[in-house]
């Protein structure tokens, strides 16, 4: 599922006190000479040394243990099933990434964007300054920009980066100042419509001794898509392979040859298992989606591609324009994956050694909650928590067993619904808006409901902090009107054109709107007109129907550009509080019972 991202969030007030020539001839040249460590002391050096390079992306804020389905990843097993394994939490990935690092002179670490934004409330209720502050001690190097970056707008992603306190809440912390990021955040493909200048780094060059490796960083191209024009306001979005090319020529120039390009845009393996080779039966055979254009097409003076934004995990060969193997990675998110990648360094010619055989295969770990917790990032959580609790802790509701949301792989999800009747009922009064149905994008999803206590709240109580992580980017709602036609224009939209014809997003809609999606089908036919249908009767293309959604979907967010043209649009209350108002009617005798995901029928 791409992450598909919102609203920036309404300010919030707690109520407590771095690289290659081209890699043919160069590198190739250095194919059959051995790879090793430099020497110590007087020693004469290697030609070669393995530079290690640790990778993750879509991080999202998520400092805790995710909820879940999200909380776990598929890992195949050796007689061909898979199993669901328990994953991440920042103070697991801290041991996982400082654990891989011993032994390795030369490490690196690096992401590819995501980083903050669509966050657990731990972190955004203070604006993602927790998740910055981890970052730092991972001892993340370098970042692309993501999607989500964006959220809170170019100001809000310029204060991550350098530092101060909020300029409407203020310090969270009494005495302390918030200082940024330690890490380079690049944003090469950004560049500001006024100046015509990148808004930051496009590019940063990492060095250890006679060691240099240069990154670029670029988000997709498609951000303002997927982002609310407020987030991206005064700001263009550049071609990725253009950009990288560009800047790829630029650090050739500066003598730095061996190049990584961070990009916050991915592919869709064939299978949901980390540890799927995508490689089978061919190089790149598994892998599908927007990156892999991007990797054909990427200068083969650029060396390996760390990717994201689809959320998989993937570690494929891909070749470059020049026939060459390179590398294409992913680690899944939410901190549940990382990726060891070994880069052969030839110091002579400066380059990286790309044959099938000079370096070992990216593999991506499984952040194992078997293993001890980083004490420091404990500490970190446990800050931020106290600071939290007052807000967090409060009780919504009560749900009688799991509620899947983003876990969910089905195109309709029992959360997804959920929340779809909890806006119609908010907002069906004449004096609300008088909506008849609403719908809701999957990507706004940002977790499920768990059924198990996630504190000491107990079992099927639903916290404030729950209903927050579900809902983070408190969007406001609109009711607007919308010709049956233009509804089922929409529908189309979900399974066609340039952002959804590659990878559908199935819109979640709220009880008594019915329709059936033909899998068998390809593009806008795949939506059966026939069949939709307003509390059982026909769709009328010429009626004229009251629709709630929130306003990154009612400006037409995730290609649905027909949703732009709605009329007489009525601003109501931000989702989340929609949410809570719905979960507010449960009672521990009472308490939601997961709907029955039956409003969307599905030919397969």
């Amino acid at each position: 599922m791409s992450a598909t991202p919102q609203r920036h969030r309404r300010a919030r007030r707690l109520t407590l006190t771095a690289l290659a020539v081209t890699a043919g001839a160069g590198a190739m040249v250095a194919a059959a000479l051995p790879a090793g460590a430099a020497s110590g002391g007087g020693a004469a050096k290697s030609r070669t040394v393995d530079v290690q390079m640790l990778s993750f992306n879509d991080f999202h804020g998520t400092l805790e243990p995710p909820q879940g389905s999200s909380g776990t990843v598929s890992e195949r097993q050796a007689d061909g099933t898979t199993k669901a394994i328990p994953a991440g939490g920042v103070e697991y990935l801290a041991t996982s990434l400082r654990e891989a690092r011993k032994g390795h002179e030369y490490s690196v670490t690096a992401a590819a964007g995501d980083m903050i934004g669509g966050s657990p409330m731990l972190s955004g209720i203070f604006h993602d300054e927790p998740t910055v502050e981890a970052l730092n001690k991972l001892k993340l190097d370098v970042t692309s920009v993501g999607n989500h970056e964006f959220d809170e707008g170019k100001t809000e992603l310029r204060r991550m980066a350098y530092g101060g306190c909020h300029p409407v809440e203020g310090c969270f912390e009494y005495g302390k100042e918030f200082t940024g990021s330690e890490f380079k955040y690049l944003a090469a493909n950004v560049t500001d419509e006024k100046t015509k200048r990148p808004m930051m780094n496009p590019t940063f060059i990492w060095q250890k001794g006679d060691v240099k490796i240069g990154f670029i960083g670029v988000t997709l191209e498609g951000t303002p898509d997927v982002v609310t024009a407020d987030g991206v306001k005064g700001l263009k979005f550049g071609d990725e392979v253009e950009t990288i090319n560009k800047y790829a020529a630029e650090l050739n120039k500066q003598g730095v040859k061996s190049i990584v390009a961070l990009i916050h845009e991915g592919g869709l393996p064939a299978s949901g298992a980390y540890n799927y080779d995508c490689d089978a039966p061919g190089a790149g055979a598994g892998v599908s989606g927007a990156i892999v254009d991007i990797a054909k097409n990427v200068d083969a003076k650029v060396d390996a591609l760390v990717t994201g934004h689809t959320h998989q995990a993937y570690a494929c060969n891909i070749p470059d324009p020049a026939g060459n193997p390179r590398m294409v990675t992913s680690a899944a998110s939410y901190g549940r994956l990382f990726t060891d990648t070994t880069l052969t360094y030839d110091r002579q010619t400066k380059d990286i050694v790309r044959t099938p055989v000079s370096s070992p295969k990216p593999v991506n770990k499984l952040v194992s909650r078997d293993q001890p917790k980083a004490p420091d990032m404990t500490e970190l959580v446990d800050r931020w928590k106290a600071l939290a609790a007052p807000v967090a802790n409060r009780t919504m509701g009560y749900i009688s067993a799991d509620i899947p949301g983003r876990g969910s792989e089905a195109p309709e999800k029992p959360l997804g619904d959920l929340i779809a009747d909890a806006q119609l009922e908010a907002l069906a009064p004449a004096a609300k808006g008088g909506a008849q149905l609403a719908i809701m994008n999957p990507g706004g999803i940002r977790a499920d409901l768990a059924y198990k206590a996630a504190g000491d709240e107990g079992d099927g109580v639903v916290t404030y902090g729950e209903s927050y992580t579900v809902q983070p980017f408190n969007n406001l709602m609109n009711v607007v009107d919308l010709t049956g036609a233009q509804l089922i224009t929409a529908l189309q939209q979900q399974v066609s054109g340039p952002v959804n014809g590659p990878n559908p997003k199935i819109l979640q809609v709220s009880k008594g709107f019915t329709y059936t999606l033909d899998a068998t089908k390809t593009g806008a036919d795949r939506v059966v007109v026939d069949s939709v249908k307003l509390n059982g009767a026909a769709i009328d293309p010429a009626k004229t129907y009251r629709v709630a959604m929130n306003e990154f979907l009612a400006g037409g967010g995730d290609g649905f550009t027909v949703l732009k043209e709605h009329k007489n649009k009525l601003v109501g209350a931000p989702d989340l509080d929609c949410f809570n108002e719905l979960l507010a009617k449960s009672t521990a005798a009472n308490p939601i019972a997961p709907p029955a995901a039956d409003r969307i029928t599905v030919v397969k």
